[in-house]
């Protein structure tokens, strides 16, 4: 049998894997207790639990008496308040352990919500492909018989004489095309994606750009994080699904109000049942009035959306684009605060073919 790295081993489960000392200081944290905490195994070795977390939230005196008597103790639905703001409910397991000579207590920390939210896309996620493969099959059963009454119409204009029906024959191609168009949206993008290697803040900048040029009330505010390498995406695809989102955000606030640009990387995200390492986090964070309660679990189906004037397209067409690149679209809002965050796998050049 082979030799395990259990670091390693440690380092590829989604439990946040901690090792405290006697002074409640951290040995050991494996990358989804980086992910956790946001902060790398250097920051957090060396320094004891309490310094992350706001007040009693894990109840100091409680892991040392589990220390001391070699207990174990399982709290469910424990919140955890971080020092930048952040909270979560989480199941915590302490176990008691020894290892030459040196006692240490193993946390394990399961995030409830982030299961919860799991579960949860897993069923938006399967509602929206069966309703995106309705569609197709719609779309594709509309476009047969309008060709026909287009080829038709073209027809039986060419054998009147009175330019007046001709008129009519007219209005039946024009209302054919349109309805064609319609549902070539409806099918989203008709083309492959041609992937290259990419700076993702060069696309944000476009977008930028534009939105600062067309509405010059309007506040945008830009937080990148450099450290994100080139992400192997087709260009213009993403462009267009990160200004579907940002034009949104710009009509919830009627053009003049603040729009956040944020980037971050993220570590060990499950997207759509498949674990990532490293993944490229991209946020556009408006102070609008917030997504309606009605349409916020349908609200990457095709035809939904809140304006009277729109299409409801531009967020599904965002959603398939997002798709093609093996990531997914999360959403978060509230009055004053909506939060769209795409989240791409970042790939080793060497790893992509």
């Amino acid at each position: 049998m082979k030799t395990i790295n259990f670091e390693q081993l440690l380092d590829n489960i989604s439990t946040a894997v901690l090792l405290l000392d006697e002074n409640t200081q951290i040995q050991y944290a494996n990358l989804s207790a980086e992910a956790l905490f946001e902060h790398s195994r250097n920051q957090l070795i060396g320094h004891s639990i309490a310094e992350f977390l706001i007040g009693n939230t894990l109840n100091l005196e409680r892991l040392r008496s589990a220390l001391n008597n070699r207990d174990n103790f399982t709290d469910t639905e424990q919140q955890l308040i971080f020092k930048d703001g952040r909270h979560c409910l989480a199941t915590i397991v302490v176990s008691f352990y020894e290892s030459n000579e040196n006692a240490v207590l193993a946390l394990e920390i399961s995030p409830v919500d982030q299961q919860r939210r799991i579960s949860k896309e897993n069923q938006q996620w399967a509602l929206q492909q069966a309703s995106r493969d309705l569609i197709r099959g719609l779309a594709h059963e509309i476009k047969n018989p309008l060709g026909g009454i287009r080829g038709a119409a073209q027809l039986l204009e060419r054998e009147l004489v009175e330019s007046s029906l001709k008129d009519f024959t007219r209005l039946i191609v024009e209302q054919s095309d349109r309805l064609r168009n319609l549902v070539d949206r409806l099918l989203g993008p008709n083309k492959k994606p041609k992937f290259e290697w990419r700076n993702v803040h060069r696309v944000m900048e476009k977008v930028r750009t534009l939105l600062t040029l067309e509405h010059t009330q309007l506040f945008l505010e830009r937080d990148y994080d450099p450290s994100i390498p080139d992400l192997h995406i087709d260009q213009d695809m993403m462009e267009q699904a990160i200004l579907n989102i940002a034009r949104n955000a710009v009509q919830a606030t009627k053009g003049k109000g603040k729009i956040r640009f944020v980037t971050r990387v993220q570590r060990q995200l499950v997207i759509h049942g498949k674990r990532f390492p490293l993944c490229a986090e991209i946020k556009i964070i408006d102070n609008g009035p917030g997504i309606p309660e009605e349409i916020h679990d349908t609200l990457f189906y095709p035809m939904v959306t809140s304006k009277v004037d729109g299409s409801g397209l531009g967020l599904s067409i965002s959603q398939s684009v997002i798709n093609h690149h093996q990531g997914k679209i999360q959403v978060e809002s509230w009055p004053g605060h909506t939060e769209f965050t795409i989240l791409l796998p970042i790939d080793k050049k060497e790893e992509v073919k």
